[in-house]
């Protein structure tokens, strides 16, 4: 299917409207943290309605220590993630990097971006590839957990749900709510990190000279896995 970008709209939406398809659309099935939305929108049919396409959001990354481990504590402000973007499947090629190159431009200035590729999840991040983000190699390894029988709650919404006692740890915790039987404690999967600065000339270059991990040249590749993005979200559209 041709892409024509003149049949296709970006528009920032309300959360309201991005909390169905981050939910159950998106591989992790949890809320991040959300302070812009952006929705993909075309192209129009026969009676006029523009249906909603894709979502993508960015918020404050969960970690604390990321900024100044990035970039150091003057980009708190200015510092935000990446952190959920599902679309619809069978989209023609290169709507999706029309959909992440429109949300960049319609963020606030000057800004540093971070975003990551689950190698977990088969990804490698071709989307940052292809709207030309900085990779700068794998974040560290994490320790992930998962509990019997609900093994679709992700490891990072198990974090969430638990409050640990002083000097409990988060296993300590789950063992303690589901029983040593059903806890499972393992190495996570790394994830491939890319940038994105956005500001006049003199503020990326200001940026990029005070990033902390290296700028590696060359992209990872190698075959990505397709999740189940499946799922049908309520009809979303804009009347013409």
């Amino acid at each position: 299917m041709e892409f024509n970008k003149d049949q296709y709209d970006v528009r920032r939406i309300p959360f309201a409207e991005a909390k169905e398809w981050v939910m159950y659309k998106h591989y992790l099935h949890r809320i991040p943290s959300i302070c812009y939305a952006f929705g993909l929108y075309g192209p129009m049919d026969e009676t006029g309605t523009i249906s909603l396409l894709g979502v993508c959001t960015f918020g404050i990354p969960p970690s604390p220590s990321l900024v100044e481990a990035s970039v150091g504590e003057q980009y708190r402000d200015i510092f935000i993630e990446l952190n959920r973007l599902c679309v619809n499947e069978g989209l023609p090629r290169n709507a999706l990097s029309f959909f992440v190159s429109h949300c960049l431009q319609m963020l606030p200035r000057p800004m540093v971006v971070i975003s990551y590729a689950d190698s977990g999840m088969g990804h490698h991040g071709y989307i940052y590839q292809a709207t030309n983000w900085v990779y700068t190699g794998m974040s560290s390894k994490s320790t992930e957990y998962s509990v019997e029988g609900i093994e679709d709650k992700h490891s990072r919404h198990l974090r969430d749900r638990v409050k640990t006692e002083v000097g409990q740890t988060i296993y300590e915790k789950l063992v303690e709510m589901y029983g040593s039987d059903r806890v499972v404690k393992k190495a996570g999967s790394q994830k491939y990190r890319y940038f994105q600065f956005l500001g006049d000339k003199r503020q990326v270059k200001k940026m990029k000279k005070d990033l902390k991990f290296p700028i590696i040249p060359e992209y990872p590749k190698g075959e990505n896995d397709r999740y189940d993005a499946s799922y049908e979200t309520a009809p979303t559209g804009i009347l013409f």
